[in-house]
């Protein structure tokens, strides 16, 4: 397994972060103007890992006892159907479009665009894995006792899995796009 894998690596390697170095992450917004489309980006990427965390959590509401079932289901449906079609539309978008501007922009970023590239391809079967596992857990759900208990640390594992991947994922992909927004500035970079 590469280091450069989703669940190998701790961060973009070294040659990878050569604009992270010229505009670290917590000067981003007091330093530098983050353009409409970075900003978007941003909150983008904040929700997905709200909802996410949220999913997580109240997952581990419900096996604790700390929520009812149906006070559960009532929940989870809508928030799990948005965050994954809405991940899943986000990542269409950036391959087909953002990530080869990108590319083009800065060749010695390439690599990274790549590395996020087949992040995606993982992601997408971790979604399907979590739509599989969601649709069993809700038929626990109607069931109850063990079915549901059974069900439920499927869900879990599977969630908390895709979580772990995705905040990887969304920290590196920030770390390599939005210096490269500073340092060229997003009307230079053909994402209009």
């Amino acid at each position: 397994m590469s280091d450069e894998t989703l669940y190998a690596r701790s961060g973009l390697p070294d040659d990878l972060r050569v604009l992270l170095a010229k505009y670290p992450r917590e000067g981003w917004h007091r330093d530098h103007t983050i353009g409409q489309t970075g900003s978007f980006w941003l909150q983008r990427h904040d929700m997905f890992r709200e909802l996410g965390r949220a999913l997580v959590t109240t997952t581990n509401d419900l096996k604790e006892g700390r929520m009812a079932p149906d006070a559960f289901a009532g929940w989870f449906v809508p928030r799990l159907n948005f965050f994954l079609s809405q991940l899943e539309g986000h990542h269409q978008i950036e391959d087909q479009h953002y990530f080869p501007a990108f590319a083009a922009a800065d060749p010695r970023l390439k690599r990274g665009f790549d590395i996020l590239d087949s992040d995606h391809h993982l992601i997408h079967d971790l979604l399907k894995a979590n739509a599989h596992a969601a649709r069993g857990f809700l038929e626990g759900l109607r069931a109850g006792g063990d079915q549901l208990k059974r069900a439920s640390e499927d869900y879990g594992q599977q969630a908390e899995r895709l979580l772990a991947g995705l905040l990887r994922h969304l920290e590196d992909e920030e770390d390599l796009i939005i210096p490269l927004m500073i340092d060229r500035g997003e009307d230079r970079l053909g994402l209009y």
